[in-house]
């Protein structure tokens, strides 16, 4: 009789620790222009080679190659050049503001500022972007002044959220930018929700949501791809594949032997795997997308391949658990590199305007930030008042509240 072998579990492990590099190889790469376009009402079955390869636009020498490199305006290129470059300064003066006591906690784009612009420039005003905490961009790109951007991450009185939220969880329903919820995965039901009646209304627009790569464990990722095939809602799916969920490497999350751009065929959904450093792939395939939503042809899920080149947060240390020069060694490389060197080719850039674009930018930031200073941050004390706590939670305030408002005085 045949004697069965103890089982093992399989835990997944990345290819790189600290001290050790990391073998890129896993990414499944496929060379820039070899991915095929197809017809925007495809079928979600057809779209399964889609989900397991990478879009890619342009080459290693900056030339934009293939099918998906459609006609694109130099100035809506420089316009996202530019929104990334602000959104990178943006975000690194604010980690110092952060360690200066000034806020609690912040959380840097670094690496993935071309997926949320690119796909901005591919929206229409009225659309609703249901984001996770790392695009910031979408708001950069929308020139929201950065004064009330900082005053939210200050938790000043200028804060429109009065302090209720933490840091980076921004809200502004004018400019599509949806309240963050700090329990990922709840952004795709909520955005699925919204798109469906949106449809309902018999309106023009549409939905698009952010996760994480670990986020897609959570049960409401898979309920938001259900109810989207199901209803076929107006929606776009983006899942940000930056190789970390914090400390865990995105194999944990179901991405070792198959893509999270497969589920989403699996669940009857089109789904495309794409490179999210590539600011032209972004946009050609954002735009894809938004015509497919828009044209009444159903949802997409958006796997973008990308690094996160800096912590977590403000509260991590990733040399812990992944080689220090993991983000030098990334073979896609700088989003923002890689389109001012697409520009340069056109004869639409030059490394004298970048570095005048960097100095306008760095000036244009620290002046907004003391301005937002100005109104108090952590360190000064001097925040949101006391007494907002008791508003915005009834229409009319009951006796009950009126009476410990009272008696603290305010």
């Amino acid at each position: 009789m045949r004697q069965n072998l103890p089982l093992r579990l399989h835990v997944p492990e990345p290819s790189g620790r600290p001290g050790h590099a990391t073998d890129f190889s896993y990414l499944r790469l496929a060379p820039a222009g070899a991915v095929r376009k197809p017809p925007v009402d495809t079928s979600a079955i057809d779209t399964t080679d889609l989900a397991g390869t990478l879009i890619r636009v342009l080459d290693d020498d900056g030339n934009a190659v293939g099918p998906w490199a459609e006609p694109i305006a130099p100035e809506l290129l420089r316009k996202g050049l530019q929104a990334m470059i602000k959104t990178r300064i943006f975000d690194a003066r604010m980690v110092i503001a952060q360690r200066q006591k000034k806020m609690s906690f912040y959380m840097q784009s670094l690496g993935e500022e071309a997926i949320g612009v690119a796909q901005l420039l591919a929206l229409s005003k009225g659309d609703m972007c249901f984001p996770s905490y790392r695009q910031q961009n979408l708001l950069i790109a929308q020139d929201v002044p950065l004064v009330e951007i900082m005053c939210q991450l200050f938790s000043n009185d200028l804060d429109r959220l009065k302090g209720r939220q933490m840091p980076v969880m921004y809200s502004m329903r004018e400019h599509g930018f949806f309240s963050i919820s700090g329990n990922l995965a709840t952004q795709f039901v909520q955005a699925v929700g919204w798109a469906m009646a949106s449809a309902i209304k018999g309106d023009t627009k549409i939905a698009s949501a952010w996760i994480g790569d670990g986020a897609t464990a959570a049960a409401d990722f898979q309920t938001a791809l259900t109810f989207a095939h199901v209803y076929q809602a107006p929606v776009i799916l983006n899942v940000i594949n930056n190789q970390w969920a914090i400390s865990s490497f995105q194999a944990l999350a179901g991405g070792e032997s198959n893509t999270f751009a497969a589920r989403g065929v699996g669940s009857g959904i089109a789904s495309l795997r794409v490179d999210g450093n590539d600011f032209l792939a972004v946009h050609a395939v954002s735009r894809w997308a938004v015509e497919r939503a828009r044209s009444n042809l159903g949802p997409t899920l958006i796997e973008w391949v990308s690094y996160r080149a800096g912590p977590h947060s403000t509260s991590d240390d990733p040399s812990k658990y992944r080689p220090a020069d993991d983000w030098a060694r990334f073979p896609l490389g700088d989003p923002i590199n890689r389109l001012k060197q697409h520009l340069i080719g056109l004869g639409a850039w030059s490394e004298e305007e970048h570095a005048r674009t960097q100095k306008e930018y760095e000036a244009e930031v620290i002046a907004a930030q003391k301005q937002a200073e100005s109104h108090g941050t952590l360190a000064t004390g001097q925040t949101s008042s006391v007494a907002t706590m008791f508003e915005d939670v009834y229409k009319d305030m009951p006796w009950h509240l009126r009476r410990q408002r009272q008696k603290l005085g305010i």
